[in-house]
């Protein structure tokens, strides 16, 4: 007997819109949406994904957020894009092209808004953008810079991430405040 899936994954999903506006101060960067930011047309949706909750208990943002409310980060300076549009399962869908076009155009959103700081979330992220990442990329911020831009590093909030514990994300979120407080 086959399995039927009872909600299966639509061939075309949307793109997800950036939240990014002038006077960005710092702009975070995703590797790609996922299926359920791409269905519910907001950033960090998973079920999972701990990215509000980190933001919010770090303080850089003075309330609580939800995925919901990401619209809403440009009143704190704050700005959302992904390195790939294409929403997909998982990293390993995406191509090497892909990646390297995302690059380009990441890039070019960097030098048009001139965020003070590109936050890049997730080691995986750091190994395709930084030319000086090899072996075990650090958290915090790192010498290389991103059309201009310096470059800081966060662990990738998502539950499918095993390498950080709770505590250890949100000590990074909270030495991002502190760097940004300086």
């Amino acid at each position: 007997m086959s399995r039927v899936r009872k909600n299966p994954i639509p061939t075309e999903l949307p793109p997800l819109k950036d939240r990014i506006k002038p006077g960005v101060r710092v702009l975070f960067v995703g590797i790609n949406p996922g299926v359920r930011s791409s269905l519910t047309g907001h950033h960090f949706a998973g079920f999972s994904n701990r990215f509000w909750k980190l933001l919010s208990e770090s303080g850089l943002v003075p309330e609580q957020m939800s995925y919901l409310d990401d619209d809403r980060l440009p009143e704190f300076g704050l700005g959302i894009t992904n390195l790939v549009a294409r929403p997909t399962p998982g990293v390993n869908d995406l191509t090497p092209a892909e990646q390297l076009a995302g690059r380009a155009a990441l890039e070019r959103k960097i030098r048009r808004y001139r965020p003070r700081l590109v936050v890049l979330i997730g080691v995986s992220l750091a190994r395709v953008l930084l030319p000086s990442a090899r072996g075990a990329i650090a958290l915090g911020l790192h010498a290389d810079t991103l059309g201009g831009a310096p470059v800081f590093v966060l662990p990738n909030p998502s539950g499918r991430n095993a390498h950080f514990s709770y505590a250890q994300m949100l000590d990074a979120f909270s030495s991002l405040r502190a760097y940004l407080d300086d």
